[in-house]
């Protein structure tokens, strides 16, 4: 190939990808749209994001509760703790949310714009915006629900079986024997060989 043609064929393909790049105001439209149907999204990401870490503090917190408190003082403290995790998750979720939601433009907007044509971007406006989608969306999790639990009883004999091995190998490995399944007899304490007299 020549050096001609090889300069053709680098200037055909940035002219191609410049018209992805383009940010236009038809562009910034249909990304506006975009960004306003999948705000929900972005605000339950929010409250994912300041629960999570919530949630293992308040598991570490109740092992600590269990193990330093006196129990007749656990309920009121147990309590408390709630209210303290609560009250977080309450004053956080919306600043994260309001960040999340200003800063989608210039990160998620920005990469739609590169990534995607005008038209394209005009075809995902409009399908995320169709009430058949939303109501598809909508039915997601329950589908979803319906599928794990139909997996969970067609595959449970083979992973419980797997787990067991696992769990055993695991425990060979660090020289502790696994607990005894729950209704097996306890094992049998070794006979001892009769005393001399």
């Amino acid at each position: 190939m020549s050096f001609r043609k090889s300069l053709l064929i680098l200037a055909i393909a940035a002219a191609s990808n410049s018209l992805y790049a383009q940010s236009t105001p038809a562009k910034k439209e249909a990304v506006a749209r975009i960004l306003k149907v999948q705000q929900p999204g972005m605000e339950m990401m929010a409250r994912e994001l300041v629960s999570e870490p919530v949630a293992q503090i308040m598991g570490r917190a109740g092992q600590a509760l269990q193990q330093r408190v006196a129990p007749d003082k656990q309920e009121a403290i147990a309590k408390a703790i709630q209210d303290d995790a609560k009250k977080f998750v309450d004053d956080m979720t919306p600043v994260v949310r309001d960040r999340a939601v200003r800063l989608a433009p210039t990160t998620i907007g920005t990469m739609l714009e590169e990534k995607f044509t005008e038209d394209e971007l005009k075809q995902i406006a409009t399908m995320l915006e169709s009430p058949v989608f939303a109501k598809f969306q909508s039915a997601a999790g329950e589908m979803q629900r319906a599928l794990v639990e139909k997996v969970v009883v067609d595959t449970r004999p083979q992973v419980e079986a797997r787990f067991k091995q696992l769990d055993e190998s695991i425990g060979k490995r660090l020289g502790v024997a696994p607990p005894p399944a729950a209704g097996a007899p306890a094992p049998a304490a070794a006979a001892k060989p009769p005393a001399k007299k």
